[in-house]
């Protein structure tokens, strides 16, 4: 499985509809949800916001809805690309506002779903990767050390706070939390211990 790097879009036009797709990372089906009512607020002047997502480290848990497009002609073809694409963690919205021109179901499904390929296309994507939370609390003596270390690792959502000591915390890759607790055992003589 794959997760967004950052969000994307892309537009097209099918007999003078035009077609924003728009593809976010969401964590769960409440944030999916979430998303949804922003863009529907955003896009207020348009004639529907489709939608597909998935979520879960299998791509296990997924939605979709035609928004008001006659049944299975929008948010089945864009579910299905992207389903198709090995992304996970991500909502894609395809918003259309309508071009005086009826397109017919046929004509819907393969909109919705060049839309949807569209906004794939122009996606960047990395593996989805396992991670851990960490946490530690350090005398400023031992922060520097320990701030270069980091940087060794596969770290991400690195939050610091500073009070009497130096509380850093953030996520680690699953396979790199031994590594990393034995490491800062190892600068700081065994005075800190990493907690998850």
């Amino acid at each position: 499985m794959y997760v967004l790097k950052s969000p994307a879009q892309a537009v097209i036009t099918v007999k003078n509809s035009r077609f924003l797709s728009e593809l976010n990372s969401v964590q769960s089906q409440a944030e999916a949800r979430e998303r949804l009512h922003e863009l529907k607020q955003k896009h207020a002047d348009a004639s529907h916001v489709v939608h597909a997502f998935v979520t879960g480290p299998g791509g296990e848990i997924c939605g979709m809805s035609d928004d008001g497009e006659p049944g299975g002609t929008a948010g089945r073809p864009v579910l299905d690309v992207l389903r198709g694409s090995g992304l996970t963690n991500c909502i894609l919205t395809v918003t259309r506002w309508f071009g005086g021109t009826l397109l017919g179901t046929g004509g819907l499904v393969k909109a919705y779903g060049d839309a949807a390929k569209a906004v794939i296309a122009e996606c960047g994507m990395e593996p989805l990767v396992s991670r851990k939370h960490f946490s530690l609390t350090a005398d400023y003596s031992d922060y520097e050390s320990i701030k270069r270390l980091l940087q060794q690792f596969n770290i991400s959502d690195v939050k610091e706070e500073f009070g009497a000591r130096a509380r850093i915390e953030g996520l680690v890759q699953e396979d790199e939390m031994d590594a990393l607790s034995k490491k800062i055992q190892d600068i700081t003589k065994g005075k800190i211990l990493l907690a998850d």
